[in-house]
């Protein structure tokens, strides 16, 4: 009995493990009455690819339609099972109050890839991309130390930024991570905070993040455009730039290599911030508005124009528009997450005499010509104000 047993259950775990994902042909199907088959079962509970066609488009036809005083003539030529059918690949009309295209889809079994993706994928990356960055930085400074004015400080300093800069740059600042703090703790919600802290705190939390979340975007979409329209002229990329990461910014050869105001990789920030800044406004403003502004359908038409063997799907149902805002919203976001970590060690305990820059605005003027000799020729030349610090107010 036991080894009819233990050749029973190899037998079943053979038969998982090699049964392949197809489509199963007319003659296949029609053993089973057009039904889906054990192949197709075996093939969805192991992820593969299934073929549902011939399901999706099996809905009945309507011209075979009974009489309604001949037998099954209520429901006509589609039935019971066709109408469940239909609601479930979104195919049947139905009928409702609100004129939304988005209420009249009572089904859509996406919802569950899109949970498993977020929960998968999406969190790994977050996880992965931002400790493996802040474990990056740490090394760098225990290994290379940080980066010293040559010589040391010259004790004369020159203005870098203006207020109005500043305020610009602080207000896009402080909504980022305001927005990355309360983005991260709804992703990371179910799997971090409710296992530690239970499913109240949890609550308690989403909540305060969802009101902060959705009311400090409009402040980082605001000075996303500010800062923007300040520095954009300071930033077009020039061949400067190429020598600038030809040298690593110094650290190849430790030779300072010459910039302007913005050097190569305040530019690639600055491009950064601006690019992926816009586009997680764009996906940002399609979750604010459910089903007002949807963005993936036109894309993807654009993108197939460009590229036709991409070959991406274009008729999107409004919730599959809104699953892909909320992953596009939350990849790009982490990217940049990953980015502002190392624009932030940089200005701080990265580099010194950095974060003047952006501090007092005073930076020193030794510190200036090292990383900026350019830009201090062209402020010299225009008669800036050259400082001591002691006569700082």
């Amino acid at each position: 009995m036991n080894l009819k047993v233990l050749g029973a259950c190899l037998a079943a775990l053979l038969t998982f493990a090699v049964t392949p994902a197809h489509s199963q042909d007319e003659g296949q199907r029609a053993s089973t009455g057009g039904a889906q088959t054990l192949e197709d079962i075996l093939a969805r509970q192991k992820g593969l690819e299934v073929d549902e066609s011939f399901r999706r488009d099996n809905l009945g036809n309507p011209e075979n339609a009974q009489s309604i005083s001949d037998n099954l003539g209520v429901l006509g030529g589609v039935s019971s099972s066709d109408l469940y059918r239909g609601i479930r690949y979104a195919e049947t009309d139905v009928k409702v109050s609100n004129n939304s295209h988005a209420s009249e889809i009572l089904v859509q079994d996406g919802g569950m890839g899109w949970l498993l993706t977020r929960q998968g994928g999406i969190q790994a990356f977050a996880g992965y991309g931002i400790g493996g960055i802040i474990v990056a930085l740490t090394a760098f400074y225990f290994l290379r130390g940080r980066m010293a004015i040559e010589g040391g400080p010259s004790g004369r300093t020159i203005e870098r930024f203006k207020a109005f800069e500043r305020f610009g740059h602080w207000c896009l600042a402080g909504s980022f991570i305001m927005l990355a703090i309360t983005g991260l703790l709804l992703l990371f919600g179910r799997s971090v905070i409710i296992p530690v802290f239970g499913h109240e705190a949890n609550a308690a939390i989403a909540t305060f993040s969802i009101w902060v979340h959705n009311n400090i975007a409009w402040v980082f979409m605001a000075s996303l455009v500010a800062i923007f329209v300040m520095w954009v002229a300071h930033n077009i990329p020039t061949k400067l730039d190429l020598q600038w990461f030809a040298k690593g910014g110094g650290i190849v050869g430790n030779a300072h290599p010459s910039a302007r105001k913005f050097n190569g990789g305040q530019k690639l920030i600055f491009w950064m911030t601006v690019i992926l800044g816009a586009s997680v406004s764009m996906s940002g403003l399609s979750l604010l508005f459910p089903f007002e502004f949807p963005m993936f359908a036109s894309t993807f038409e654009v993108i197939n124009t460009i590229i036709p063997a991409m070959g991406l799907q274009t008729d999107l149902l409004p919730h599959e528009e809104m699953q892909l805002a909320h992953l596009w919203h939350a990849i790009v976001a982490t990217t940049m997450i990953i980015a502002i970590v190392a624009h932030i060690y940089i200005g701080s305990v990265g580099m010194e005499g950095a974060f003047d820059a952006m501090g007092n605005g005073q930076v020193d003027l030794e510190w200036a010509r090292q990383h900026h000799d350019l830009w201090v020729e062209e402020e010299e030349a225009k008669g800036a104000p050259i400082q001591k610090v002691g006569d700082l107010r």
